[in-house]
């Protein structure tokens, strides 16, 4: 299963501590498109077990409706505690699940194999529980980011800046003027390219300072330019900021159909004239998408 379609307007991912039921209920109580269960980095490993517990009792309270939104975030593969969290939360049926430090397409594919057999037991419908994927947090991950085509369950990638300055050794990510260094750069960019490539969305990382709204709808506005289509957040605050960042203006909008129109009335040409611009089939193929992502579901 893949394509963005899966999780249609997807803007918003608001990571929810999965040891606090007081934070879970206010992050789905909230207005984020997706809300991410966390149990990796925001549970202590000595609270794991009691998490995972608690994840998945919260998951079970919810109305069967609104578990589409709720996703897990498990812990790296590589590490003691990713089938165990599978385990604790797949019979009760969360939308999805984010994969952290992927280390390639190889990680995604034994995941669908847990995946699979989890819901076979559960009773749930097998390919049911989609996926999210974390590409760039470990330096073997910067080098197989165009290796997910065709990845099973795979609908979204993103990327972290922060696991990756610890795999790198390195003392800061982000220069004097608080932007990222070359190499985060460079790791966004691959994200991008790497979700273009297996045709899924590319969703932002976070913006740290959850006090900074304004710096936060910049930034949001700026990578949705580049081709983001989401970003992930860290506080309900920043959910609302994000949300408009990637919602089309009416102005758009209107710009967008109006170029629509314009190849509709010459279905013939590969080029047109529009406002001393000439409009080709990229232009129509973008403005196509942009008014795709403004429906909301």
């Amino acid at each position: 299963m893949t394509g963005t379609g899966a999780v249609p307007g997807a803007r918003s991912w608001l990571f929810a501590p999965g040891d606090s039921e007081r934070k879970m209920s206010k992050a789905a109580n909230g207005t984020a498109d997706i809300v991410l269960l966390d149990l990796e980095d925001a549970v202590a490993p000595d609270e794991k077990p009691r998490a995972r517990k608690m994840v998945a009792a919260f998951l079970a309270s919810r109305p069967p409706a609104d578990r589409g939104r709720l996703w897990v975030r498990i812990n790296p593969l590589d590490g003691p505690h990713a089938l165990a969290d599978l385990a604790a939360v797949i019979p009760a049926r969360p939308g999805g699940i984010m994969l952290p430090k992927s280390r390639g397409r190889q990680d995604v594919d034994v995941l669908g194999h847990y995946l699979s057999a989890l819901e076979v037991a559960a009773g749930i419908e097998r390919g049911t529980t989609q996926v999210i994927v974390l590409v760039t947090e470990t330096a073997e991950g910067m080098f197989t980011t165009g290796s997910y085509q065709g990845a099973p369950r795979m609908v979204a990638m993103s990327w972290g800046a922060e696991d990756l300055a610890d795999a790198v050794g390195a003392g800061e990510n982000r220069g004097p003027d608080g932007s990222y260094g070359f190499t985060y750069e460079l790791a966004r960019s691959l994200c991008l390219l790497g979700a273009a490539a297996a045709g899924v969305a590319a969703v932002e990382t976070i913006h740290g300072d959850f006090r900074d709204l304004e710096g936060l709808r910049r930034r949001a506005e700026k990578v949705r330019r580049d081709g983001y289509r989401g970003m992930l957040a860290i506080h309900p605050d920043q959910v609302e900021v994000i949300n408009a960042a990637f919602t089309p203006t009416e102005e758009e909008l209107a710009a967008a159909q109006k170029i629509v129109d314009l190849f509709a009335a010459h279905p013939g040409a590969g080029a047109i004239g529009h406002k001393g611009v000439m409009l080709d089939r990229p232009h129509l193929a973008r403005a196509q998408a942009l008014l795709a992502s403004g429906r909301r579901p």
